[in-house]
Formats: structure tokens, C-alpha cells, sequence
């Protein structure tokens, strides 16, 4: 199966890159300014980084197997369990915090725009790889 693929605009690659810098540096100016403990940072930034890496391997699987690249049962499998045991972790961290509810929405949304982006890089940093730069007209 080769589906059609499309070059990303320079619009979207901006967008995502920007999401993804706005997600994790916003959720890491509030870690650093928190008055938290510094093993319950830890844990946070353990969980941001984790669910980076996994939302970027699951996105990379799925296409994968779009493409018809062989990708086995199991770390398909452990892909989408990474996924799900982060937002499981941030959001069992986040319920027995003692933040209040609006930092606790902070970080669950800088959470949730980090993984968005790190997909959206993903997806644009491979489409860019498999559809070469047009040229362009004189006058563009």
C-alpha cells in the first residue's frame, strides 16, 4: 500500500515545530518555577519526556504500517500502551496533586500540546524526506 503522500506546507512545519517548542517549554517554566518537591519534578519531567518519545514512536508505527512497512504486533502494541500509561501517569500524578485545579489544567494542556507536536514534527519531518522540494517559478 503507498498512499498518496503531500509535501507539508511551510505554514503547517511551523506550526507544529512551534507547538511542540510552546508544549514542553511552557510545561518546563512550570515545573521549574513550582514549589513542588524535587523528586515530584522529576517525575513530571520523566513523564513529558517519555510520552514525547512514545507519541513519536507510535506516530512513526502507524505510518509504518500505512506504508507497508513491517512492524510487529508487539511494538505496535507497546506503542499504543506507552502512550496510554503516560497520560494514565500524568493523570493519576496530576489527581493527587496538590495544585490547584488551574495549575492542574496548565500542565495537562502543555502536556497534551507537547505530544501533539512532537506528532505533527514526526509527520512532517518524514513527508518532507519522502516528497523532494519543488522548484520554484521565477517570480515566486
Amino acid at each position: 500500500m503507498n498512499p498518496s503522500v503531500q509535501r507539508p506546507s511551510t505554514a503547517f512545519i511551523g506550526v507544529s515545530w512551534l507547538a511542540l517548542l510552546v508544549g514542553a517549554l511552557t510545561y518546563n517554566i512550570g515545573l521549574w518555577n513550582a514549589t513542588m518537591a524535587l523528586n515530584e519534578k522529576g517525575y513530571y519531567f520523566t513523564i513529558l519526556m517519555y510520552g514525547l518519545f512514545a507519541a513519536v514512536s507510535l506516530q512513526k508505527a502507524v505510518r509504518d504500517r500505512l506504508e507497508g512497512i513491517s512492524v510487529t504486533a508487539l511494538y505496535f502494541g507497546l506503542c499504543w500502551i506507552s502512550v496510554m500509561l503516560c497520560l494514565l501517569l500524568l493523570t493519576v500524578g496530576l489527581w493527587n496533586s496538590t495544585l490547584i485545579p488551574s495549575e492542574k489544567g496548565f500542565y495537562a494542556m502543555s502536556y497534551l500540546l507537547s505530544l501533539f507536536g512532537a506528532v505533527a514534527v514526526q509527520k512532517n519531518v518524514r513527508d518532507v524526506a519522502l516528497v523532494p522540494a519543488l522548484p520554484r517559478l521565477p517570480g515566486e
